[in-house]
C-alpha cells in the first residue's frame, strides 16, 4: 500500500485526506496543532508547523512516504516541493514553487514573457510606497507571499499609509518587503484547472464580488461555463498559456484575474487548487473531472489512466461559493435558525458558520474572518439564484 503526506490538515485538506484514504493510500498528516481536524482521516498524525521544512522532512523520513502533497494552501506548497526533492518523489520542483507563491516573481514572469500585468514596485519602505502612490494614483499593496487576503490593503490617500505597510509586511516571509500595484478597478475572476500531458486544462471559472466595506475581501464567487458580458473562452486561453509558459509539470491550479479594456491581467497564480472547497467541491461539480484522483495519482507517482476532459452536458451548470455577510453590533448571538432545512436540500454542496450561540459577530477582516458560507449548484443561473434566496431567507438569527 503506497502511503501518501499531507502537508497542514485544516478543514479545507480533509476533502484530500479522505480522497486519498478512498482511493486505498495510508495517509500521513502533519499540522501546527495537535486536535488538528486532518488526523481524525488520516492513518498518522504528527504536530508540525506547515512552514517547517525540516522536521516535515524527518516525519516524512519516519514514515517513508511514497509521495507528499498539500491543497488549497499556499504556506505549505514551499515545503512539500522541499520534502519531495529532498526524497526524489514527484515534485513541481522548489524554483516552480517558489514562481507559484511569490507575488512578486509573479509579476515579474508576466513581463518577461509578455502577459498583461499592472504596473507595480517592490517596496521596503513606507517612502517607497508614497512615492508610487503619487506616481501611480490607487494602488493596493500585498505581502510578497502570504494567503487569505491577509495585510492586503487599498491605498488611495497618504492617510495612515504607515500602520498599513507595517501589517502588510509582517504577513511577508522577509518581514520588511511588500508588492505595491496599480489598482485595477475591472471585475475579478478566478479559475481553477489542471496540468495534463498535453498541456493545461482550464475547468472551471468563477465571477468575483466582494463586501462593500472591503474590496479586498471576496463575498461571492459565482461559477458558470459561459458569460454573456465577459469572454470566458479568452480568460481560458490566456490562463492555458500563462500555466504552460510557466512550464509547471504537473498539479492543480488556481488563479485570480482582473479584466480591464479588453484583457485579462493576472492578480495571482497557485500551485493548488482554490480554498473554501472549491478544488475539492466546485471544480468536479462544473467540469466533470476527478481533480483529487488525478493529483494524487500523480504524486505518487503512478500513471493517471482516465481521460481528463470536460464534460458538455454540464454548459448550463452553475454553481456558487457564498460568503455571509453578518453583524450582530456588539451583540451576542441568541439563537441559528434554518441550518437543518438548508443542510436538506441535496443541492447545496456545503454549509458552514464560523460562530455559535453566545458569539458576537462582524465584518471581516481578512478572508479567514468571513462568519460563514454555503455551496450549492443548479441547472441553471436562474434556478441558482432562486435558491440563493431561498437560503439566505431560511438561515434566521436572533441577537
Amino acid at each position: 500500500m503506497s502511503r501518501i503526506m499531507v502537508i497542514a490538515g485544516g478543514t479545507w485538506q480533509v476533502p484530500l485526506i479522505r480522497k486519498a484514504k478512498s482511493m486505498g493510500f495510508e495517509v500521513v498528516n502533519s499540522n501546527l496543532y495537535e486536535d488538528s481536524i486532518g488526523f481524525e482521516y488520516s492513518d498518522f498524525g504528527e504536530v508540525a508547523d506547515v512552514k517547517d521544512r525540516e522536521t516535515n522532512l524527518k516525519i516524512a523520513k519516519k514514515y517513508q512516504i511514497d509521495g507528499v502533497v498539500t491543497d488549497q494552501s499556499d504556506i505549505a506548497v514551499p515545503t512539500v516541493a522541499f520534502v519531495a526533492s529532498q526524497l526524489h518523489l514527484p515534485t513541481i520542483g522548489e524554483k516552480k514553487a517558489e514562481l507559484f507563491t511569490d507575488k512578486f516573481k509573479m509579476r515579474e514572469f508576466c513581463r518577461t514573457h509578455d502577459f498583461p500585468y499592472p504596473e507595480y514596485k517592490l517596496c521596503q519602505s513606507v517612502s517607497e510606497i508614497a512615492d508610487f502612490l503619487k506616481e501611480i494614483g490607487k494602488i493596493i499593496i500585498k505581502p510578497i507571499d502570504a494567503q487569505s487576503s491577509r495585510g492586503v490593503h487599498v491605498i488611495d490617500n497618504i492617510e495612515g499609509i504607515e500602520s498599513l505597510f507595517e501589517d502588510a509586511r509582517q504577513y511577508s516571509k522577509d518581514g520588511k518587503s511588500v508588492i505595491a500595484e496599480r489598482f485595477i478597478q475591472g471585475t475579478e475572476f478566478t479559475i481553477d484547472g489542471i496540468v495534463t500531458e498535453k498541456g493545461h486544462l482550464s475547468l472551471a471559472i468563477s465571477q468575483k464580488d466582494h463586501f462593500s466595506y472591503n474590496e479586498s475581501i471576496a463575498s461571492e464567487l459565482f461559477f458558470s461555463n459561459k458569460n454573456p458580458v465577459y469572454d470566458y473562452d479568452l480568460l481560458r486561453r490566456t490562463n492555458n498559456a500563462l500555466i504552460d509558459a510557466a512550464k509547471l509539470p504537473f498539479g492543480i491550479t488556481h488563479a485570480e484575474y482582473k479584466y480591464e479594456n479588453g484583457k485579462f491581467y493576472l492578480i495571482e497564480m497557485a500551485a493548488r487548487g482554490g480554498g473554501t472547497k472549491i478544488a475539492s467541491d466546485i471544480v468536479p461539480l462544473m467540469s466533470g473531472v476527478d481533480n483529487y484522483a488525478y493529483l494524487l495519482t500523480c504524486v505518487a507517482g503512478e500513471s493517471y489512466n482516465d481521460i481528463i476532459e470536460l464534460d458538455s452536458s454540464l454548459i448550463n451548470r452553475c454553481a456558487v461559493l457564498k460568503f455571509m455577510d453578518i453583524d450582530s453590533k456588539g451583540l451576542p448571538v441568541k439563537a441559528i435558525n434554518g441550518v437543518e432545512k438548508i443542510k436538506a436540500n441535496p443541492k447545496v454542496v456545503d454549509f458552514g458558520l464560523e460562530f455559535g450561540v453566545g458569539d458576537i459577530v462582524g465584518q471581516a477582516d481578512d478572508d479567514r474572518s468571513r462568519v460563514g458560507y454555503y455551496i450549492a449548484y443548479e441547472e441553471s443561473e436562474e434556478k441558482l439564484r432562486k435558491l440563493m434566496k431561498e437560503v439566505e431567507e431560511t438561515l434566521t438569527i436572533d441577537f
